[in-house]
């Protein structure tokens, strides 16, 4: 289940990009604009396309002078292919050159990237709207003790490291993969976490900050979930409990299933003959 956060005033409606896993949702501000600006605006728009070819994840773009300035980013997520993000900034600036004609201001978050335009700047600027937040709310966690013994830490870990990997191939993004292994069983956390190179580092502590707040509102129960800000997100996704057969009294060896327990229920039914 998705859930949008729309906290500006803004007209919001979906379109899909591509094979995409998830709906893109891009919102929009219904002022209209002087033909002046919008020939800015497609200036930024294909700008952003050009540098998503050249492999970057991360590009800014200004054209035109004040009042009809238009301001432009797009941000890829940092595990995906540039390939990939190409293909996302393509298709998400395709879109708005097609679906915003009459707006000032759009902004497009989808699985694998975010592109915006704007008659304001908003470089540098930490932002939390719009927002977007999705996660699983029907296969929330069985054993939440368990997982939270881990999950919170493994968040501030990233919040803490993103910031300083500013100089890394695909700036201030990290990610992190780890088999957790407990008495009551063990499970797989994935968690990533990502801001806009346009942040200084303690802006980007900020920004994940605010959406981990977000997240305790939200999805603390949740298997997994993805949070976007405009600046920063997070992700994590949980795999499911596999009970610890050895904390049961039980071992494996090959395809037979031995274990204390089995011994002592035949020993009970032995005894009862």
């Amino acid at each position: 289940m998705t859930r949008i956060i729309d906290v500006s005033l803004f007209c919001f409606f979906l379109f899909s990009l591509g094979a995409m896993s998830q709906p893109s949702q891009n919102l929009t501000d219904c002022n209209q604009f002087p033909d002046t600006y919008q020939s800015n605006r497609n200036t930024v728009l294909s700008t952003l396309r050009n540098h998503s070819s050249l492999g970057s994840y991360y590009f800014n773009a200004t054209a035109g002078l004040s009042p009809n300035t238009v301001y432009g980013m797009f941000l890829c997520i940092g595990n995906i292919s540039k390939t990939s993000c190409s293909n996302c900034v393509h298709s998400a600036t395709l879109e708005m050159d097609k679906s915003c004609e009459s707006h000032d201001t759009s902004f497009m978050f989808s699985d694998e990237c975010m592109v915006r335009y704007s008659d304001n700047s908003f470089f540098s600027l930490v932002e939390d709207s719009p927002a977007t937040f999705s996660y699983s709310q029907n296969d929330s966690l069985s054993y939440p003790q368990f997982y939270n013994q881990t999950l919170p830490g493994k968040l501030d870990e990233l919040i803490l490291k993103a910031p300083s990997s500013f100089s890394s191939p695909v700036p201030y993004f990290v990610e992190d993969k780890e088999h957790v292994t407990q008495v009551e069983g063990s499970y797989d956390l994935e968690a990533m976490a990502q801001c806009s190179p346009d942040l200084d580092p303690s802006s980007c502590t900020v920004c994940l900050g605010l959406v981990v707040e977000k997240f305790s509102e939200c999805c603390s129960q949740s298997r997994w979930a993805r949070i976007h800000f405009p600046k920063c997100l997070l992700r994590y996704d949980i795999s499911a409990l596999q009970p610890n057969l050895t904390s049961l009294g039980v071992t494996t060896k090959g395809d037979d299933i031995f274990g204390r327990t089995f011994i002592a229920i035949m020993i009970g039914l032995l005894m009862g003959l």
